[in-house]
C-alpha cells in the first residue's frame, strides 16, 4: 500500500492510499480520484514528506473513518453505491454509449451504471449528460 498527498483545483488537500503507483494512475485515469471536499476530479499529487521512522513516525497520520464525522461519510457513501447497485442497471464498459442512447431517447429510461473513462465522463457533460462516479472507499481497495 502506498499513500499519497493529494490536492484538488479547488487547492484542497487530502491524504488517499492505493495498492501501488499504477492502481492511483489506472484509477486517475476512470475519474474516481476525487476530492472529499468539493468532489472535483481534477486531482494531482501533491508534495509529500518521506516516510520517518522511530520518535518522529508517532506524529498521527490520517486514517479514514477514524473519526465519527469519517465514520458517518463512509457509511453515506457506503448506501448511496448500494442504493445505485440495487436499483440501476449494470452495463459494463458500454456506459456511455448506453447513457448517450438513453439522453437521446434511442432506450427507456432508467438508471445505469458502469465503467467510463474519463474522456468518456468529460464529453457526456459537453453534451449535457450528468453522471456521476461510484464513491470507491477504503475498505474496497483491501
Amino acid at each position: 500500500m502506498i499513500r499519497y498527498a493529494l490536492s484538488c483545483a479547488g487547492n484542497h488537500g487530502f491524504e488517499a492510499w492505493f495498492r501501488s503507483s499504477e492502481d492511483f494512475d489506472e484509477q486517475l485515469e476512470a475519474g474516481v480520484v476525487i476530492c472529499p471536499h468539493c468532489g472535483s476530479g481534477d486531482v494531482s499529487k501533491a508534495l509529500m514528506t518521506p516516510g520517518l521512522t522511530g520518535a518522529a513516525a508517532k506524529f498521527p497520520t490520517f486514517a479514514p473513518g477514524a473519526d465519527p464525522v469519517s465514520k458517518e461519510l463512509i457509511r453515506s457513501m457506503r448506501r448511496l453505491r448500494d442504493h445505485v447497485r440495487e436499483n440501476a442497471d449494470y452495463v459494463g464498459e458500454k456506459f456511455a454509449e448506453e447513457a448517450r442512447r438513453i439522453h437521446y431517447e434511442e432506450a427507456e429510461p432508467r438508471g445505469i451504471y458502469g465503467e467510463a473513462t474519463r474522456e468518456e465522463a468529460r464529453e457526456l457533460g459537453e453534451e449535457g449528460i450528468d453522471v456521476h462516479p461510484l464513491p470507491v472507499l477504503p475498505d474496497d481497495q483491501n
